[in-house]
């Protein structure tokens, strides 16, 4: 047995250093000057410097940031009211409702980009804007990792008995879900959360297609940027690799937090 969990311990680092290999390469060859032989030359933080102080790439990691927020919220509890409606009132459903949140999975970038901006981009109205456009398109790519997520934990803690002993409580059934079962799948919304943070951040085809450069993000940055420096280009990438672990820190964090406080408030 301890010989099996040595071997299994090795096989997960070996494979954590392989994947972690070209995010050190890259931090590497961010850090120097040029890298055309055997050996970097010329070590230099200007390329940290110049982005960190510099306006432009600042305010697009703000507007990423900020692209992540509002689908995710939005998309998150559109999730949770309709499996609250189907796994209560439509249980027959949710096979319909599973068939239809998978769908985006086969849903090529491209494909969806040029069939919104054909739908919407000539409607009058709130429709019409390239920001609402992208806010939905984020929605429809996220929603299979967020659906599956959220399901998997609402049926790991058997949410109709608990919703059950909430209504002999005297709790009304929008209420008892609300302030009992997501409290207690919070676990599942944040990973699916976090992964969907993964998923907006690395895009380029959605906002390149339906926003441009008029809603200048860190992919468009990164693409303009690797036009004219490929060292800097990879401080870039560094940097949104660094601020996607410090969101996903900060969100363990909170929740790690939160459950600590709840389980101090049930043993008082």
């Amino acid at each position: 047995m301890k010989k099996r969990s040595l071997s299994s311990t090795l096989i997960i680092i070996v494979v954590i250093v392989y994947l972690l290999i070209p995010l050190f390469a890259t931090a590497i060859y961010s850090l120097f000057a040029k890298w055309t032989d055997l050996l970097p030359e010329n070590f230099t933080v200007q390329n940290y410097v110049e982005l960190l102080t510099e306006k432009d790439f600042m305010m697009s990691l703000g507007r990423t940031i900020i692209i992540c927020i509002i689908p995710i919220f939005l998309t998150v509890l559109l999730v949770l009211l309709a499996l609250f409606a189907v796994t209560i009132y439509f249980p027959k459903l949710e096979k319909y409702v599973q068939l239809i949140c998978m769908i985006p999975y086969t849903i090529q970038g491209v494909i969806l980009s040029v069939s919104i901006i054909s739908l919407y981009a000539a409607s009058p109205g709130v429709l019409g804007n390239r920001l609402v456009m992208l806010t939905g398109a984020y929605c429809i790519i996220i929603l299979p990792y967020i659906y599956q997520g959220i399901r998997n934990s609402m049926h790991a803690v058997n949410m109709p008995m608990l919703l059950e002993a909430a209504e002999m409580l005297g709790a009304s059934k929008l209420y008892a879900f609300f302030r009992v079962i997501v409290p207690n799948i919070i676990s599942g919304i944040t990973v699916s959360s976090l992964l969907a943070v993964g998923i907006i951040f690395g895009d380029y085809v959605l906002i390149r297609n339906i926003a441009g450069t008029s809603f200048k993000n860190v992919q468009i940055y990164l693409f303009l940027t690797m036009k004219s420096s490929s060292t800097k280009a990879s401080a870039v990438f560094v940097i949104i690799m660094i601020t996607t672990f410090l969101i996903t820190l900060l969100v363990l964090y909170l929740k790690s937090r939160e459950t600590k406080h709840r389980n101090q408030k049930i043993k008082g």
